[in-house]
């Protein structure tokens, strides 16, 4: 089975009641795959029962503060797991991390050392890696693909700084936008079909997700990475969704902080 435990689901807005910035958890065959890691995402994963030293890898859509500002944290709590109670990663005592920039990462690593660091600094062989367009992850269980998107644009040198990623395990596809300029720019990911979107809303109007996802044939949609819309008319788009989803008969969900899904 499948789970997917979401630990925020704001986009980067002021503070909001019950709500942290964006994270999610992606649990198969005993292992733990992060998307993001908005703020308290460690917090609620290990407080909730989580067993984060089964973590296998960590996904960053693209280093904006509602998507990294709890990476530093994270970094630190698994010092502290490893240091003072002894626990080790499962996968050989190493966390690889799945970020689209090297200089933004290295400011991470002195947040959470509290001290100019490296990989190298930490009790754990903490291992980065850069994003790029293809396959960047495959242990035999889930194969991860990786898609730039122009969220952040692309500068003249041709760098690429936002992702969305397919996870395809289990016999599934799982799409995760990350924030993307247009859904259009998730097509390259959905050519072999898609059990699951899940799908920001922070710089998209729910009707307009709503007529890709039909568009598409996804099998399933969640929303997360909630904006304006879903924060102050919250009612007003479950009434949209649920009817959407009764027309087309997908299965379509909002996404709130502790939900767990399965699939």
């Amino acid at each position: 089975m499948i789970k997917i435990h979401f630990l925020g689901t704001c986009s980067g807005t002021e503070p909001m009641p019950n709500m942290h910035h964006s994270s999610y958890v992606i649990e198969y065959e005993d292992r733990l795959y992060w998307l993001d890691a908005g703020e308290n995402c460690i917090h609620r994963a290990y407080t909730s029962g989580l067993d984060v030293m089964k973590t296998e890898a960590v996904f960053i859509t693209h280093p904006h503060i509602d998507h990294v500002g709890g990476l530093a944290n994270m970094l630190h709590c698994f010092e502290k797991l490893v240091v003072r109670i002894g626990k080790r990663f499962d996968n050989g005592n190493s966390l690889p991390i799945y970020f689209p920039e090297s200089n933004v990462f290295s400011a991470v690593l002195t947040i959470a050392k509290s001290k100019p660091a490296t990989v190298k600094d930490f009790h754990f062989d903490l291992i980065h890696r850069e994003v790029g367009d293809g396959v960047i992850f495959d242990n035999g269980n889930v194969r991860v693909t990786a898609q730039h998107n122009t969220h952040l644009g692309i500068d003249e040198e041709s760098q690429k700084h936002a992702f969305s990623y397919l996870f395809e395990l289990g016999g599934k596809r799982v799409v995760a936008s990350g924030d993307v300029r247009s859904p259009s720019e998730l097509k390259p990911l959905l050519l072999g079909g898609c059990d699951l979107l899940i799908m920001e809303t922070g710089h998209h109007k729910v009707s307009d997700v709503l007529d890709f996802a039909k568009e598409e044939g996804v099998g399933s949609l969640i929303f997360t990475h909630h904006g304006r819309e879903m924060l102050e008319r919250r009612a007003e788009c479950e009434e949209k969704i649920a009817a959407a989803s009764a027309s087309s008969g997908i299965p379509m969900y909002i996404a709130f902080d502790g939900m767990d899904h399965s699939l």
